[in-house]
Parts: C-alpha cells; sequence; structure tokens
C-alpha cells in the first residue's frame, strides 16, 4: 500500500486563494488540481488541500505549520511573507497568516543550542523575548 497522509484545510471561500500565496511563496510549489469545492497543491512537494468549506470551523494555534530555516535571510523571506496582507506576528517564532493558519519559523540550528546543557537556559531566556527569531542572537546567548 501507498498511502500517503497531508493536511485538508479547512477554509470559508479561500481556498483558491490561499493555494495561489503559498504556491507563490514556497519554491517548487505548484497547484495540482482546482475546482469550486477542492484545491490540491504542492508546498516543496508536499501535497495540501484546501477545502472551499464555509464558516463553521476557524484555524487555531492547535496546529501549526514549521518551516525549518537555514540562514536568517530565510526567516526575513518567510516572515515577511506570510505576515503580509493582514498577517500577524507570535511569540517565539510563530505567526498567522493572512487565512488565521499558523506558522513556526524556526532556524535549523535551534535544536542543537537547545541541546547544549550549558547553553540551553540562555537560549530560551533569548527566545522567549523575541517574535521573529534572530539566529545571531540565540548564538551569541
Amino acid at each position: 500500500m501507498n498511502n500517503q497522509i497531508y493536511p485538508c484545510l479547512w477554509f470559508d471561500g479561500q481556498a483558491q486563494a490561499a493555494a495561489t500565496f503559498y504556491c507563490a511563496i514556497f519554491k517548487n510549489s505548484k497547484i495540482t488540481a482546482d475546482n469550486q469545492m477542492v484545491v490540491t497543491f504542492e508546498l516543496n512537494g508536499k501535497k495540501f488541500m484546501g477545502l472551499n468549506a464555509g464558516p463553521q470551523f476557524k484555524f487555531n494555534e492547535a496546529v501549526s505549520f514549521v518551516v525549518d530555516c537555514e540562514t536568517q535571510e530565510e526567516i526575513d523571506y518567510y516572515w515577511e511573507k506570510l505576515t503580509a496582507n493582514g498577517g500577524s506576528e507570535g511569540q517565539c517564532g510563530w505567526l498567522k497568516d493572512q487565512f488565521g493558519v499558523s506558522w513556526q519559523i524556526v532556524p535549523a540550528i535551534l535544536p542543537k543550542l537547545l541541546s547544549d546543557p550549558a547553553k540551553a537556559q540562555k537560549v530560551i531566556q533569548v527566545y522567549m523575548q523575541m517574535k521573529k527569531f534572530d539566529i545571531e542572537k540565540l548564538q551569541n546567548a
């Protein structure tokens, strides 16, 4: 069996707009199918489905998408793009995009910094004060 698992995102009539928005941000992304009810798309080769289902349910932070970033430039890029057009900044690398979907824009080095017992508490203290992560400040903690 080759069962693929992928998320279905419930939108209030904005699935096509969301898919277009995300595909413009992430490289190697494309809309693979589209009709009035469902749009399927790939972000960096990962499958997603957007469903136009109405206002009954809203996104919240219980589910978020994590974007690992190697450089500060990547963090800055995703932060700017995903908060554009009405998105909002959260704490510790979290944000919501204009559709209310939660994202975590995280430096790939963070697990390594947190695994160093001599530095972990200092790193936590520094990043608890941040909205968008600053790799240099984390490394210097």
